[in-house]
């Protein structure tokens, strides 16, 4: 994921524009209107085909899949009557998560993340707007992930059927909120893994794969933070469309982004301090070669001595500064075991205080 994903407009360019975005297409829009009692689906080809639901006693759902057009966006705030910075805000997507009141309606911003296919974190925007007897849903991504939920209302009897749409928008952003436990669990899961490697075999392709989770977890906790605040000012909000009966849901909602929160956090301070753990075993490692370095050279060093003097050959008949040695009979072999003795006493002090 890119460190700056944020879409905008030009400096200077007029609040409330909607311009064309790079990637438009592919663009699907679901219907969902139901009661206690009725329930119909279907796929729309634009947005006034739902006209006819508006003026009906039932709870309309519209979802918007795709990176949706200027003119679709627009056509769909003309019928609802949306803001049009709310409607500028789904049309630049990377927004900052946020929950904002326009009029008789609420507009919330959340972030859906998930590992895209090279392993890293990417996220989506989800856009939802919350009236009397509404829901409209935009999720940026190629994927729905509100079919769950569409399970749900298809089950007559169930209880988002008998609530109204403030508990459809609840049932909306907890899916999006629980979406982060699958994913923290499995960046854990890599957390550990890359804590065993970083013990046992602390090695570059440890250390990038470390470094990429650090990234990751920053990425995610700047899309995640402000998302609690969200729903957190949702729980306060004491206005309509919100009632008090949703609101001890939305509690539960704000508990789980501070229990992910939580979990969050865990894992950067467990990130940082392997980093020192990749960086102490680095040390130990070097300390361990050079101790075996150490060792080896200072065994040599008398014997380097002893061939070095016995090296010189000067030898002279009349001479009594000659060296005796040179014309010993076995000579050559009592330098060998001298040389093998040293070396051995050594070796043997060496294990005694512990050295290696």
């Amino acid at each position: 994921m890119s460190y700056f994903s944020k879409k905008y407009h030009a400096p200077g360019t007029s609040p409330g524009t909607l311009a064309e975005t790079a990637g438009a297409g592919g663009l699907v829009i679901r219907l969902i209107d139901y009661t206690a009692t009725e329930f119909t689906e279907k796929d729309l080809i634009s947005p006034a085909e739902c006209h006819d639901y508006l003026d009906r006693p039932t709870i309309t759902w519209i979802h918007v899949q795709g990176t949706v057009a200027p003119e679709t966006l627009r056509h769909v705030g003309e019928l609802f009557e949306l803001h049009p910075l709310a409607l500028e805000d789904v049309i630049n997507a990377g927004q900052r998560p946020k929950a904002e009141r326009y009029g008789g309606h609420l507009f919330v911003v959340a972030c859906d993340p998930s590992l895209a296919g090279d392993g890293h974190v990417t996220s989506h925007q989800v856009s939802l707007f919350a009236g009397e007897n509404f829901v409209i849903s935009f999720h940026s991504g190629p994927d729905d992930p509100f079919e769950p939920v569409r399970a749900r209302l298809r089950k007559a009897g169930g209880r988002i059927r008998t609530r109204k749409a403030d508990y459809l928008l609840y049932a909306l952003l907890d899916l999006v909120i629980d979406g982060g436990f699958p994913l923290l669990e499995t960046l854990g899961d890599a957390i550990e893994e890359t804590e065993a490697d970083l013990l046992e075999r602390p090695d570059r392709a440890s250390l990038h794969k470390l470094h990429a989770i650090k990234r990751d977890l920053l990425l995610l906790r700047r899309m995640l933070w402000p998302q609690r605040e969200a729903i957190n000012a949702l729980v306060r909000d004491g206005e309509p469309p919100i009632t008090d009966e949703t609101r001890v849901y939305l509690r539960d909602c704000y508990d789980h982004t501070t229990h992910i929160m939580e979990l969050l956090e865990s894992y950067r301070e467990m990130t940082a301090g392997m980093l020192d753990i990749y960086l102490s075993s680095v040390s130990n490692r070097m300390n361990d070669v050079m101790r075996v370095l150490t060792i080896i050279a200072t065994i040599f060093i008398p014997l380097t001595f002893i061939v070095g003097v016995y090296g010189m050959n000067f030898a002279h008949p009349d001479s009594p500064w000659a060296m005796p040695e040179l014309r010993a009979y076995y000579g050559y072999p009592a330098v060998w075991l001298v040389m093998l003795a040293l070396a051995g006493g050594m070796l043997l002090l060496f294990k005694r205080k512990g050295w290696f």
